[in-house]
């Protein structure tokens, strides 16, 4: 008893640390408990005597288990949808302090960018640029040589830079946030201030089954019809990363129905492709964006 208790102050005296590894990789404070959890229930199977390096071990096995989740979600696709991906640290696994630090250092922005990246290519950049890890550490986390994870914490880091300095994903959440405020307001001249004079609305086979159009070139009509038809969906439609790019999903109880592809261009949105067609949904890279 004495044994056990002592292996579960030492595990929770590291907690935040692992915590804060699992968010940032993750990028939800839900998926990061459970990865928390999984490495206590690792532990508590494995011989802690024969561990030197008790924190060492613990980041290695926390990290294992994000990778794991990682490829698990990207190969899920829309099923991942009634998770948060990018949810809010959970106030009981930080005080004030290291959640306003944690919050300035995985913004949006980065997550954004962050889950544009492959599982091996998250990993190996957040615990090197992040946690300072060496590649002879990272390496076996990612299955790949020191080198090669040296390589893929590289790319990842290009692409982050560029991510930083570009700040197309940024302005695109702007104007699909205000056009989903406009919507929940029924403010209609906020709605048509987002809309492109020649705002296109496309909508896939499945809407052309139930009798709408395949294609809607009026912007105030279509902009009455939305303001119509969202009091009714409000609730479930979410700002989402959608192959890359900032758009909308609809997912009544956590199922997804329909997804908004946005096409945004000088602040305004020219062009929102609507998806229904289960086959094209499975193809899409979804993430939904904590609102």
């Amino acid at each position: 008893m004495s044994e056990t208790k002592d292996l579960t102050k030492l595990f929770e005296s590291h907690r935040r640390h692992l915590h804060a590894v699992a968010y940032r990789m993750l990028g939800s404070a839900s998926e990061s408990d459970d990865a928390v959890q999984e490495t206590w229930l690792r532990l508590s199977s494995a011989d802690a005597s024969e561990v030197a390096n008790f924190g060492g071990w613990l980041t290695t096995v926390v990290a294992r288990v994000c990778l794991d989740m990682l490829r698990s979600r990207r190969s899920r696709g829309e099923e991942a949808l009634d998770t948060e991906v990018f949810g809010p640290l959970a106030a009981s696994e930080s005080n004030p302090e290291q959640e306003a630090l944690l919050a300035d250092s995985v913004g949006v922005a980065l997550l954004v960018v962050l889950d544009t990246l492959s599982p091996a290519e998250r990993v190996a950049f957040v615990l090197h640029d992040v946690f300072d890890l060496p590649f002879e550490e990272i390496a076996p986390i990612v299955d790949r040589t020191p080198d090669a994870a040296r390589q893929l914490a590289s790319r990842a880091r290009r692409r982050v830079r560029r991510g930083e300095t570009n700040t197309d994903l940024q302005s695109q959440r702007v104007v699909v946030d205000a056009f989903l405020a406009a919507l929940r307001a029924g403010d209609f001249d906020g709605l048509l201030a987002v809309l492109d004079p020649e705002f296109v609305v496309r909508m896939d086979r499945a809407h052309v089954a139930r009798g709408a159009h395949l294609e809607i070139r009026t912007v105030e009509d279509w902009a009455r019809l939305a303001m119509t038809a969202f009091s009714r969906y409000a609730p479930f439609v979410q700002p989402a990363l959608i192959n890359g790019s900032v758009g909308v999903v609809l997912a009544p109880g956590g199922k997804l129905s329909q997804v908004g592809s946005f096409t945004v261009a000088n602040g305004k949105i020219t062009q929102i492709d609507i998806i229904a067609n289960r086959d094209r949904l499975k193809q899409l890279d979804l993430s939904v964006l904590n609102e």
